[in-house]
């Protein structure tokens, strides 16, 4: 129930807030839906690293695959997301195909929760410092043609000595299209051994 939770309040970021937003953010969050992939499905390779700690689980070989179902309950299509690997295999959602990004949710709230276990700190305080980076700050670049977004949401942060190097936490998103799906999505702090979290499509 309460990663349920914590996906809908990720999922309200992609509802347009008028003047809220830096253009960071809108990059990463505006226009990404509505979704309808028929019987196409979409593949992200998913690794995961870290130090050892209670309830963080690295992975080297999983993959995270976007596909649209029809909801049983009302005969509506659905989006649905499986991780397939060495940790894991579990299907995540459903999601409605009408707004939002699945994967960029999934993604913000693995890593949440991954700073919550490998910090001991609170996954509330995290998620809303996170919120507010992708809001309030972050920047664009081009690369190779592509946009590339990123925040640091903890670079100031009045906690920082106790976040065990995730006050370098980056994250990165590299993106095409608003409407096509982010080819990249990147976690990463800068201490060794340090912490890694990337999505990439296939």
């Amino acid at each position: 129930m309460k990663r349920a939770i914590a996906i809908a309040l990720w999922a309200a970021l992609s509802i347009p807030q008028a003047g809220l937003a830096a253009e960071a953010g809108d990059a990463v969050f505006s226009e990404r839906g509505p979704w309808d992939l028929g019987q196409e499905a979409l593949e992200w390779q998913m690794t995961v690293e870290g130090p050892a700690a209670e309830g963080f689980r690295p992975t080297a070989d999983s993959r995270l695959i976007l596909s649209q179902i029809i909801d049983p309950s009302d005969q509506q299509p659905v989006l649905q997301l499986q991780q397939q690997g060495d940790t894991a295999n579990r299907k995540i959602g459903p999601f409605p195909i009408s707004a939002g990004d699945p994967v960029l949710t999934y993604f913000l709230e693995e890593t949440v929760s991954d700073m919550a276990a490998l910090t001991g700190g609170s996954p509330h305080y995290i998620r809303n410092r996170m919120k507010d980076a992708i809001f309030r700050g972050g920047e664009i670049t081009e690369q190779d043609g592509r946009k590339v977004a990123t925040f640091q949401p903890f670079a100031q942060d009045q906690n920082a000595a106790r976040m065990k190097g995730f006050d370098s936490l980056t994250l990165t998103f590299v993106m095409d299209d608003p409407k096509d799906p982010i080819r990249e999505l990147r976690a990463a702090t800068d201490q060794t051994p340090g912490y890694r979290n990337t999505l990439v499509l296939q």
